[in-house]
């Protein structure tokens, strides 16, 4: 049987149960996907793009869709400022700066990344046990 089925309380969770390695939990292979949990107020995601902004070769050039679970937040793209909650989903492309504030309830995301045109390569920091990420 090859299928796997968990709970995200039952993944690894990196930076205080902010990152939670849904990838990597699920043995996902061919894109990136996270669960990510911002408490309220939260400012610690980094304004940031794929270009030029990644620590990682295997971020370099990926595209983000951001699917909205729980909450709100603010997505901002440059000057740009977008409401995320249940039922919006966003794509970002790799060298748009963006930004994810979340709202005074909290938001609960899952964010989904590939490089358009090439093959998936897991970065370390997303292996279960792997090394955190380094801020950009």
């Amino acid at each position: 049987m090859d299928y796997t089925v968990k709970r995200t309380e039952d993944m690894e969770k990196i930076f205080d149960g902010v990152v939670h390695r849904a990838r990597a939990s699920l043995g996902v292979t061919s894109l990136g996907m996270q669960v990510m949990h911002f408490p309220p107020g939260w400012e610690g995601y980094p304004n940031h793009d794929h270009v030029n902004d990644s620590a990682d070769e295997n971020d370099l050039g990926q595209e983000e869709v951001y699917i909205a679970l729980d909450g709100s937040a603010t997505l901002v793209v440059d000057d740009d400022e977008h409401a995320l909650e249940p039922g919006v989903l966003a794509r970002v492309g790799p060298g748009q700066k963006r930004r994810i504030l979340p709202g005074p309830n909290g938001f609960r995301m899952v964010a989904v990344g590939a490089r358009p045109g090439k093959a998936y390569s897991a970065p370390a920091w997303t292996e279960l046990g792997g090394p955190l990420p380094t801020a950009p």
